[in-house]
């Protein structure tokens, strides 16, 4: 099973960065339940082994397109960010290490892999991905749009996504660029 939580994981992300239009240096947050992932209820059967599968696929393809990924905690921490230092130089940390049971498995599993990692409380990211109700929605810059993906489950965790677009602002004689929509 987990080398098939990588291929949808990959496939997943594959598909937001074609459809969210992503560019080299842009964020994307995510927030999993790993134990949604593995078919149980969110917090009760946290996967470490699940949690490598899902960070390593999305990690590798991000990486490869020189965007940063910004992992969630769960609700007992919060829901503050994992990330890489370089994605947020002059952020203000906080000082917490992510446990599977506090933080959860993928936030744990980053703070581990990534080469610089710092926990902040919040970010404003391009895009994300919600596997298994963790709500993101928090973390997404203004204006988030829904995202509607064929790749929408990671196991047994439905994958909710979203991108960002800048504000309209003006009026009736506005005239918008297509290529920011």
């Amino acid at each position: 099973m987990e080398s098939e939580i990588y291929q949808q994981t990959n496939r997943t992300i594959n598909e937001l960065f074609c459809k969210a239009k992503l560019l080299p240096g842009d964020i994307v947050v995510v927030g999993c339940s790993t134990s949604e992932v593995v078919g149980s209820k969110i917090g009760t059967n946290s996967n470490l082994d699940v949690a490598e599968q899902i960070f390593t696929a999305l990690y590798d393809f991000l990486k490869e397109q020189h965007i940063h990924l910004a992992i969630q905690c769960c609700e007992h921490l919060n829901r503050a960010i994992v990330v890489e230092r370089a994605a947020v130089p002059c952020a203000e940390i906080v000082n917490v290490i992510p446990q599977p049971k506090a933080g959860g498995s993928l936030a744990a599993t980053a703070y581990s892999h990534f080469e610089h990692p710092i926990i902040i409380e919040e970010i404003q990211a391009d895009a994300g991905l919600d596997i298994g109700s963790t709500l993101i929605g928090m973390h997404l810059k203004k204006v988030a749009v829904p995202t509607r993906l064929e790749n929408n489950k990671i196991g047994y965790a439905t994958v909710v996504a979203a991108r960002t677009r800048p504000k309209f602002i003006g009026g009736v004689r506005a005239v918008y660029d297509e290529m920011l929509l």
